[in-house]
């Protein structure tokens, strides 16, 4: 999968259908209204939180303002990615079919996204006008200016992906792409009698045979998940489009998500700041003359800087050109390097203010406080795994010519990386204080609710013998092999409204839960020949996969080792609650 992140650190193997695309002038408006719309989601949460805990008149219309701006900037900014091509896709398979096919492979892809948009349509208006007869309590206003953003950038979407298939399609691939699509559609419908009587077998079609075939054929994931679930509804039960549209509303209105973008631009900022480079200076000047102490740096900087920008890319993109220099003089090979440098962001990944985190609290109904007071905790779990193997590996690193800096070279560098550092914990003190509240429920629980799959799955798994032990070496297998070939949302998307219900009906604590789900997603994203993960580390560090791949298993055991900890000794997960 890729985005505009880590387009950049795929490796030769892994091939693209295009290149990232700068944007059209004529979305330029789109792109200012959507930064406007970021500002002023910034400008009235900083408005309720003074005058909540300043001068202690909360202001009721402040979550509504926030959450219809919310709505209305995912829909445009999902406009904004389509235009510049940039929504998370897996383009591992595309690398492998002929040259020849990849023009017809990408204009299936483009039509079946504007398949799914044009669909959407109607159902995206007729919802709006329903809406309109609701007044919010707060403004007093239909709360179809609301969900109209919806229709609008359904409609927007499916006008940028019909103009991006015929700029860069020919119309050979265009005509028999919209064929096969066309086919694949005139079946279905001729099979619908038959469908309808299949109960769970149609799961195994939607939600595995359509949703994979998408993936292969570098769809991107996003409408993967809703074109199955489109033709689950429209070809296997009678429920009406308004219900998915409905479902659509609800996974973007949380107010708990209002975080992700927030945290997003306040990396961009750090980094762009230097801050993060200040606290790998600063852990250098206290580590650099110790055995493994340069291990111990690029762990213990994954750690912090993971708690400033959210982002692994980001992390070890910071993390990677301020170390691997000197690490490399002092004998470490270029593979160990990578190694490290891929658990590591691995293990940092639950540190506040972990995005992955905020979304599986909305999509799970988890405690987003609870989550971050527990993140820091497993992380340091695993932070020990790989800093006893790292000194292991170390016992015969070159110290010739290291010397330990003086206090006050430490103390300019602690200095200067101080604001950076206390950052993560004012997050999670903020958080977990109920200062501030850490702002994808899929349409995929549609499908899962609609056969009953749900019910009987958890009622199979409650039957297994082992009770929750079980249950955790299932949880683990299954989310090691998503991480590999979904990375961390879709993962959550698809698998937490049926996971967590089972966990919960087997006595096991949410948030418990939630970190070997976490955990173990991290290590299969990092984790070859499939996890994109390593391929973007590889990429960073410049080094080639096939190098690095027989030098990562000793790190990946170490953290399996820690997951297995986490998973069956909760007391870690839970004590800071």
């Amino acid at each position: 999968m890729v985005d505009v992140a880590d387009r950049i650190a795929l490796p030769e193997g892994i091939a693209e259908l295009e290149d990232v695309r700068p944007g059209s002038a004529f979305m330029r408006p789109v792109e200012v209204v959507a930064a406007g719309l970021v500002a002023l989601i910034i400008g009235v949460l900083l408005l309720g939180v003074t005058s909540r805990y300043v001068f202690s008149l909360p202001v009721i219309w402040i979550d509504e303002v926030a959450s219809i701006s919310f709505l209305w900037l995912a829909m445009l900014g999902s406009a904004i990615a389509i235009d510049r091509n940039e929504h998370l896709r897996l383009t591992l398979f595309i690398g492998m079919i002929p040259e020849r096919l990849r023009g017809f492979a990408n204009s299936f892809a483009l039509l079946v996204v504007a398949a799914f948009l044009l669909a959407m349509i109607y159902p995206a208006i007729d919802y709006a006008i329903e809406e309109s007869f609701v007044t919010s309590a707060a403004l007093n206003i239909p709360n179809s200016w609301r969900v109209s953003a919806l229709a609008t950038g359904i409609v927007l979407m499916s006008l940028l992906a019909l103009r991006h298939a015929w700029r860069t399609s020919t119309l050979r691939d265009l005509v028999l792409a919209a064929g096969l699509i066309l086919a694949i559609g005139a079946a279905f419908w001729w099979l619908t009698p038959v469908l309808k009587g299949l109960g769970y077998g149609n799961i195994l079609i939607f939600l595995v045979v359509v949703v994979a075939l998408c993936l292969v054929a570098g769809v991107p994931i996003a409408f993967c998940f809703g074109m199955g679930t489109l033709c689950f509804l429209v070809f296997s039960t009678n429920v009406p489009m308004l219900v998915m549209v409905g479902r659509m509303d609800e996974g973007m209105s949380s107010i708990i998500l209002l975080s992700v973008p927030i945290f997003v631009l306040l990396g961009c900022i750090l980094d762009a700041t230097g801050m993060g480079k200040a606290i790998v200076d600063f852990l250098a000047s206290m580590l650099g003359h110790v055995r493994a102490g340069m291990s111990y740096v690029l762990l213990g900087s994954l750690f912090l800087v993971s708690g400033i920008s959210g982002s692994k890319v980001s992390d070890m993109a910071t993390v990677a050109p301020a170390l691997f220099p000197e690490m490399k003089r002092r004998g470490y090979k270029p593979k160990e390097l990578i190694a490290l440098l891929s658990t590591g962001a691995a293990m940092a990944d639950t540190v506040p203010p972990s995005i992955v985190l905020i979304v599986l609290g909305s999509v799970a109904g988890v405690s987003i406080a609870g989550l971050f007071n527990a993140g820091f905790a497993i992380a340091m779990v695993l932070l020990l795994a790989l800093a006893i193997l790292a000194r292991w590996k170390a016992r015969h690193e070159d110290l010739a010519g290291v010397r330990r800096l003086s206090l006050s070279v430490i103390g300019k560098t602690a200095l200067i990386a101080g604001p950076a550092l206390v950052l993560p914990f004012i997050i999670r003190a903020a958080v977990g204080g109920g200062v501030a509240t850490a702002t994808e429920v899929s349409t995929i629980a549609v499908l899962y609710a609609q056969t009953g799959f749900a019910r009987d799955l958890a009622t199979f798994m409650i039957g297994l013998p082992g009770g929750w032990l079980t249950f955790m070496v299932v949880t683990i297998v299954v989310f090691l092999v998503l991480g590999c070939v979904l990375e961390g949302l879709p993962a959550i998307v698809l698998m937490a409204p049926l996971m967590f219900p089972i966990a919960k009906s087997l006595g096991i604590n949410d948030v418990h839960y939630s970190m070997v789900v976490v955990t173990a997603m991290n290590i299969g994203l990092m984790t070859p020949p499939i996890g994109i993960g390593f391929y973007i580390a590889c990429k960073i560090g410049n080094v080639s996969p096939d190098e690095a791949m027989g030098a990562i298993w000793p790190y990946l055991i170490a953290l399996l080792a820690g997951l297995l900890v986490i998973a069956f000794v909760p007391g870690l997960s839970t004590w800071v609650l």
